[in-house]
């Protein structure tokens, strides 16, 4: 949008602390090469649009804003003479888009100074050589510091979650290794108690109740209920008295194997009412190996089953084959993020799930969501763990207005007041030297604020520390996602 062309007055401009230490001719220039516009109630400039001038405020009030999903959202509004925004970074050239990163728009007649951007580049490379070449790399050495420091902040988190992984891997793994060996062997008993029973003076019918009883026996050990401590020892008490009462040796040594598979003494009952009494012994011999068989390859198969799940959390991690912006839905994001951190998170510290099960789906990129609950969840562990590592992790979940919230709530010792507003800044940490690069919670910023358009905040007091991330549920156009994420660039 343009504005009504007015008088440019060196003077004027010069009275800008901006502009303050130019000579006279340097003053002159900008009035001949820019030029003072006067915009009424409206719009100046739209966030995404080329940034085609460089804009200084001589009276007047600006509001600008950033988008947010559908909506714009006011982050400052001020009539101090001299502010500035919109083409800040065109001595940068080509280098980088040239976009604006936010809008503006006035409240009332507004009088700016407005300079083109390739003007502004010249006169910067001109008139200020040196600090032009500063800030070019103060700008561009900054961002490679912090994408290498970055990239070492996800190295060491992939490092930590796949330590976590591997312990998590190795139980079940090596639960299936030894379960597996076991079996070898109880099959092999098998086989030689079957031939010790083919070889015996046992009928047709008593062999074919004998392999009835078995399947019968399978089909309980796969619906064996959960028992106490105390039930389970009562009844392999009466399982062990059965079988010594019976002449069965070593009743007490098959009696837990029972228990474990859900017999009784009724189910022993029905066994010796089927066989004949000098085949008894052979037969619950035969049938323990039968359920120790059983439950083995129920323990293979809960073993595989978790190999398996831990394998699908890892890909929900790191989005494998996914695409890269979609619908996602957050507690899933979650769930895998949590289970990747449960070797990291300890039995020590409580995990509580507090899930809004009516939360809609989020449009996002999940990987990156992903690293931001990791950074979040790990900060919170930390601080736990240097307060005694005991405590409460809650994730809750839920609808606030048009946006999804996700806060991670720890029961450690808080955020000071006075570090909490530095605790997003770039290198900014509280982690001894070699726990922590400072970059966390600015990344955690970075993905949430400027490419998904939210807002991450904390709430802090000794023993209740809440990290709130704040998305919004309508997607971003294409546009915005391929937009530029710096933060806001006005003085």
């Amino acid at each position: 949008m343009s504005g009504q062309p007015v008088p440019c007055s060196p003077r004027e401009i010069g009275s800008l602390f901006l502009f303050e230490k130019l000579a006279p001719e340097q003053l002159g220039r900008l009035c001949r090469e820019g030029r003072v516009e006067l915009f009424q109630p409206g719009p100046v400039y739209t966030e995404g649009d080329p940034a085609t001038c460089f804009y200084v405020m001589l009276e007047g009030t600006v509001v600008l804003s950033r988008r947010v999903g559908g909506d714009d959202v006011e982050v400052s509004r001020t009539s101090q003479r001299g502010v500035y925004a919109g083409a800040m970074q065109a001595y940068l050239g080509d280098r980088v888009r040239q976009a604006y990163n936010n809008s503006m728009r006035v409240t009332e007649p507004t009088r700016f100074f407005v300079l083109p951007a390739d003007v502004f580049a010249e006169i910067m490379s001109e008139w200020f050589p040196m600090a032009t070449h500063l800030l070019e790399g103060l700008f561009f050495g900054s961002k490679s510091t912090q994408a290498a420091i970055g990239q070492r902040e996800r190295l060491l988190a992939l490092g930590s979650l796949s330590a976590g992984l591997t312990h998590e891997l190795n139980n079940p793994a090596a639960a299936a290794v030894r379960a597996t060996s076991t079996l070898r062997e109880r099959v092999a008993k098998m086989r030689r108690k079957l031939a010790v029973i083919a070889e015996g003076p046992f009928s047709r019918d008593a062999l074919a109740s004998l392999i009835e009883i078995q399947e019968r026996t399978a089909e309980r050990v796969a619906k064996a209920p959960a028992l106490s401590p105390l039930e389970a020892s009562d009844r392999e008490d009466a399982l062990g008295d059965w079988l010594e009462d019976h002449g069965i040796d070593h009743g007490w040594q098959l009696a837990p194997t029972f228990v474990q598979a859900g017999l009784d003494v009724d189910w022993l009952e029905q066994v010796a009412a089927a066989v004949d009494a000098e085949i008894l012994p052979g037969a619950v011999g035969w049938l323990n190996y039968t359920v120790e068989t059983e439950l083995l390859m129920s323990e293979i198969e809960d073993s595989t089953t978790r190999i398996s799940h831990l394998v699908d959390a890892a890909k929900q991690y790191s989005q494998l084959d996914r695409a890269p912006y979609r619908v996602v839905d957050v507690h899933e994001l979650l769930d895998s993020t949590l289970l990747m951190l449960s070797g990291k998170i300890g039995p020590h510290i409580e995990v509580v799930k507090a899930y809004d099960p009516a939360l809609p789906q989020v449009p996002g990129y999940p990987a990156e969501l992903n690293q931001v609950w990791t950074n979040l969840i790990d900060n919170a562990v930390c601080a736990m763990n240097g307060a005694g590592g005991q405590g409460t992790l809650t994730v809750r979940t839920a609808l606030d207005g048009e946006q999804a919230l996700v806060e991670f709530r720890d029961t450690g010792p808080g955020v000071p007041p006075e570090i909490r507003s530095r605790i997003f800044d770039p290198f900014f940490t509280t982690k001894p030297v070699g726990q922590g690069t400072g970059l966390g919670l600015d990344i955690s910023w970075r993905i949430v604020v400027n490419k998904h358009h939210g807002t991450l905040r904390v709430e802090s007091e000794p023993g209740d520390t809440r990290f709130q991330v704040l998305l919004p549920l309508t997607a971003a156009t294409p546009e915005e996602r391929s937009a530029l994420t710096n933060p806001e660039e006005t003085a």
